[in-house]
């Protein structure tokens, strides 16, 4: 998601702000930082000439945006008489911090605030996720918020599993504030593929079939899957003949795919950055052992899939791991959120609803009835290169600064 908050007309940063919005504080006024990582802010009169636009509501002569408002007038979604309320309720409420139904300027100006920071995604989440606004998340607003998922109609979540217990306690009334909830979705994904798993081993003898395995993977893990992945999901499965998945190999998968940019140094490591040589399993399992812990297993997996997906020749390149590994699409990071519009078609999507349709994924798939998101997941791709980073060739030195550097970077590898 990340909206990287931009006025490309003028060269003035924004003031601080002077007021405390409800219970976040935002010190920056200003997105840029050393070198060009962060975009500045939209000027706060332009900003404001284009929320007076769409608002609708006056009350004691100031204006204020409903959740229509900004979703299906100001974004240009959800724009058929048959559109879900739900949906759009929920979607608004991310910038309703009030809870009391109406988007006031000052929100609608926090909101832009809260997209200039690192942790965009998960602050965004967060608000989608507290829907009474007191700055903490309780479990029914948890469960609340992933049963309108459309990925829990196809895969239904066990809301009384242990994994729930233990982050909301056992009576389910703990509360968890924003720092145990960017854990809780951490884990969840991961904690979600493995309950679909137990959910097809009907014998309970730790294997599924290989068309079980095709639809886990394309409901809870689309967005590690590349279009050539996708593709060869049901002929790589298991590694065996008999195409029986078992639960070690599903959890090899998986992490082999979460890993990818990690297997990319270890190739490049190997090769001293010659992208064009050849290396065979054997090879990059010696240099695998040398840098990190990717399990012989994994690279069992490697080099299955890149047989399927270009030539079972026994080796590869760092062609074939660019065919395996997964692709985001993060082109509206350095969109300016004041040029948002209402578009006509979906190839005029603008960088508003990137944001939402990130969130979408983000918070585990699209609310129900409403139409397929786009954009998969880039907060997992980001994380997990973030984690898989090493130091560079110089004492200290890092390969991404933030999650937005590494966004950034992801997008032009």
């Amino acid at each position: 998601m990340a909206a990287l908050i931009t006025d490309a007309a003028s060269d003035e940063k924004a003031g601080m702000l002077k007021q405390l919005l409800f219970d976040y504080v935002f010190t920056r006024a200003s997105c840029q930082f050393e070198g060009t990582q962060y975009t500045r802010r939209a000027d706060p009169e332009k900003l404001k000439e284009i929320f007076d636009k769409y608002a609708s509501v006056e009350q004691n002569g100031e204006r204020f945006m409903t959740p229509d408002d900004f979703v299906r007038n100001y974004l240009g979604i959800y724009k058929s008489e048959n559109y879900n309320p739900k949906t759009v309720y929920l979607l608004g409420s991310i910038l309703d911090t009030s809870k009391d139904g109406l988007i006031s300027f000052m929100e609608f100006q926090a909101f832009e605030a809260v997209l200039c920071r690192p942790d965009a995604l998960y602050i965004t989440a967060f608000q989608l996720f507290d829907t009474n606004g007191s700055g903490t998340i309780t479990f029914d607003e948890f469960e609340e918020i992933i049963k309108h998922t459309t990925l829990h109609n196809e895969i239904p979540f066990n809301f009384a599993s242990e994994f729930l217990r233990l982050h909301f306690g056992k009576d389910k009334q703990r509360e968890i504030n924003y720092a145990e909830f960017t854990q809780l979705l951490h884990d969840f994904h991961e904690e979600h593929a493995i309950q679909a798993f137990q959910k097809y081993d009907k014998n309970k003898n730790g294997s599924i079939s290989a068309m079980d395995f095709n639809n886990i993977m394309i409901s809870v893990k689309s967005h590690l899957l590349s279009e050539d992945v996708k593709r060869n999901l049901v002929a790589a499965a298991g590694g065996t003949a008999g195409h029986q998945v078992s639960f070690p190999y599903f959890m090899a998968f998986n992490t082999l795919l979460n890993n990818m940019e990690l297997v990319k140094k270890v190739y490049l490591n190997f090769t001293k950055n010659n992208a064009g040589l050849e290396v065979t399993k054997e090879e990059f399992l010696y240099a695998a052992q040398q840098m990190s812990q990717i399990t012989p297993l994994e690279v069992d997996v490697l080099f299955q899939l890149a047989g399927f997906i270009h030539a079972d020749t026994g080796r590869i390149t760092y062609d074939d791991l660019e065919l395996i590994a997964p692709h985001r699409p993060t082109k509206f990071l350095s969109r300016p959120f004041a040029e948002m519009k209402a578009v006509k078609s979906p190839a005029e999507r603008s960088i508003g609803i990137q944001i939402l349709e990130s969130v979408y994924r983000f918070t585990l798939g699209s609310i129900a009835g409403a139409a397929g998101a786009t954009v998969v997941y880039p907060i997992d791709l980001v994380k997990t290169r973030m984690q898989n980073q090493r130091t560079g060739s110089y004492i200290g030195e890092l390969m991404y600064r933030n999650s937005f550097d590494c966004a950034k970077k992801s997008n032009k590898a």
